[in-house]
Parts: structure tokens; C-alpha cells; sequence
């Protein structure tokens, strides 16, 4: 591991019994990479952490609260939700005046650099200016640096997104796909752990990603190839819905003229399953070899995993 980061602060973390939280996975591969980890947490927060974590209650909004508790920290991980995400500027501004060396900023998911003007891009806006102010703020203090990820859909968490939920299309209790367009459109996705053997290893050797935007997958499966894999698995036929990502679009952006952000996952599918969408993970695209990962993960074991849970 490198001399330079040892200490890192993770933010997001809800709970190490079971939810299915990025931030907890983050920390669990972090302490196995051998890292000092201390957990921040909002004061009264029902947290639980593992043995060896620690954890220092902080006011988010505040950076008189914040800088504290990051003083001595040599990086920052925020793993908090897409609808926080604006609340990070404090959190910025603390690591900062604490002089952290690397910021991990909440970027988990589709890749929020090239969004344009599109309808999800102005969902995301969040994200998006979060990102631009911490690349700002780099620019203004050398030794503060950054790296963003975009993983992809969280292929094993049990919220909403991922194979619990059906994100990818498939819901096991009644043994249904549904499929969007033709199906055929590789997916980018990443599990969970992976996300955080993948910051570990930003983290190990931090040179490699200074100020940049990296991309990673755990897999890059079509909801054809799933469903292939499922119905091989369950000796069953499955019964398939077909939906176009033109009639999301349009629920998305009905919803969204309302004001009803639940229009993200309208306009999600219509971004990743759209034939040709071409936002596949894979070769030069993909960050997996120089973080010294394997290509992908086994996606018929993942899948098996889910299948018998």
C-alpha cells in the first residue's frame, strides 16, 4: 500500500448487517486492503461498523464540524446517495482546510461526464456541478486531487437498483423478463464488492489516477444473455415482456414535467437498454486492467447467487 494514503474517511455508510449499501462494501475492502478506515457519521446515526472501524459524528452541513474530523485523513470516499449529492460542497471544502490528499466523490453509477443536455443530465445536474467544483477546487490547491467512477447499475445491491429489484428486467418470484427493445444491448454493471476492491486499489497506488475519470465493470451482459442464463439455470421458461425505450422516454419525461423525479428510471432504461446505446464498459473503454482487476467477474456464478438467495 502506499506511503501516501493510509487514512480514509468513508461517508455513506448506513449499516455492516446486511443492506446492501455501497458504503459498507467500501469498507469492508478497504480494511482488508490493510487501510486506516474511520466511518463519518451524522450524530444519533444507528450505525453499526465492523470491529477496527471507527467513527467520528460530524454535522454534513457544516465545515467547521467536517474539518476536524477529516484533519489527519489522507483521503476521502462519499458514497452518499444520489439525492445528497449536492450536499457535498461542505464535505469539499473541509477535506480542503483538512488537507486530504485524494477525494472520492459519490459518482457511483452511469457516467455523469457525458450526459449533455439530455433529460437524465438534468436529473443528475447534482452529480454533475459536485464534480466540476471539487475538479475546481484541485485546480485552486494542487495537492488536493480527485477520482471519479462510473460503475454502471449496482448489479447485486438489494435496493432499487440491480437483479433484487429487477433494474436488469428479471423478477425471479414469478419467473418474468421484461425486455427492452430488442434486448440485445450490452449492459455496464458492477458488483458491489468489486466497486470496492476497485477503490482500494485507486487508493493502494494513487498516481495512476490523479484528476481523473475512470470508467470500471463487473460485466457487460445484454438482458438476452441473462435471460439465457436464467431459464438455463431454472430448467424453466420464463415469461418475457417486451417494452419499448421510446415509451419510457415518454413516461420519464411526463413525470418529469410534473416535477415526479421517479423519472429516473424511465429515463435510465431508455439510456442503457436502447439498441445501440454503445455505453458497454469493455478494452480501452475500461479501467479494470489499470487498476489491476480481472476483465470481468463470472457472470453465470453471480447470477447463481442471486438465483438461490
Amino acid at each position: 500500500m502506499s506511503d501516501t494514503i493510509k487514512n480514509v474517511a468513508v461517508v455513506g455508510v448506513l449499516s455492516s448487517k446486511g443492506s446492501g449499501n455501497l458504503g459498507t462494501a467500501v469498507v469492508q475492502e478497504l480494511t482488508k486492503a490493510g487501510f486506516n478506515v474511520t466511518v463519518l457519521t451524522r450524530k444519533g446515526s444507528p450505525s453499526t461498523l465492523p470491529p477496527g472501524v471507527a467513527s467520528r459524528e460530524v454535522d454534513y452541513e457544516s465545515v467547521d464540524s467536517l474539518t476536524p474530523a477529516l484533519q489527519g485523513q489522507h483521503a476521502v470516499v462519499s458514497t452518499i446517495a444520489t439525492a445528497a449529492v449536492r450536499g457535498q460542497h461542505p464535505l469539499v471544502d473541509a477535506a480542503v482546510a483538512g488537507k486530504v490528499s485524494r477525494f472520492i466523490p459519490s459518482e457511483f453509477g452511469i457516467n455523469s461526464r457525458i450526459l449533455g443536455t439530455s433529460a437524465i443530465g438534468k436529473i443528475l445536474q447534482g452529480k454533475v456541478q459536485t464534480l466540476d467544483y471539487i475538479n475546481q477546487k484541485s485546480k485552486e490547491n494542487p495537492s488536493f486531487t480527485w477520482t471519479g467512477i462510473s460503475t454502471g447499475l449496482f448489479f447485486d445491491w438489494v435496493s432499487i437498483h440491480g437483479l433484487e429489484h429487477g433494474s436488469l428486467g428479471l423478477d425471479k418470484s414469478t419467473k418474468t423478463a421484461t425486455i427492452y427493445d430488442s434486448g440485445s444491448e450490452a449492459v455496464q454493471t458492477s458488483n458491489l464488492g468489486f466497486i470496492g476492491r476497485a477503490i482500494a486499489a485507486i487508493l493502494s497506488d494513487p498516481s495512476k489516477t490523479v484528476n481523473r475519470y475512470i470508467t470500471i465493470a463487473s460485466f457487460n451482459p445484454s438482458q438476452a444473455e441473462l435471460l439465457e442464463i436464467v431459464e438455463r439455470e431454472t430448467g424453466e421458461k420464463w415469461n418475457v415482456n417486451h417494452v419499448t425505450t421510446a415509451e419510457q422516454e415518454k413516461f420519464g419525461l411526463e413525470k418529469l414535467g410534473r416535477g415526479d423525479y421517479s423519472a429516473f428510471s424511465n429515463l435510465l432504461r431508455k439510456r442503457i437498454y436502447e439498441d445501440g446505446a454503445g455505453l458497454a464498459v469493455k478494452g480501452a473503454d475500461s479501467a479494470n486492467s489499470l487498476l489491476g482487476l480481472e476483465d470481468e467477474e463470472d457472470l453465470e456464478a453471480a447470477v447463481k447467487a442471486w438465483l438461490g438467495g
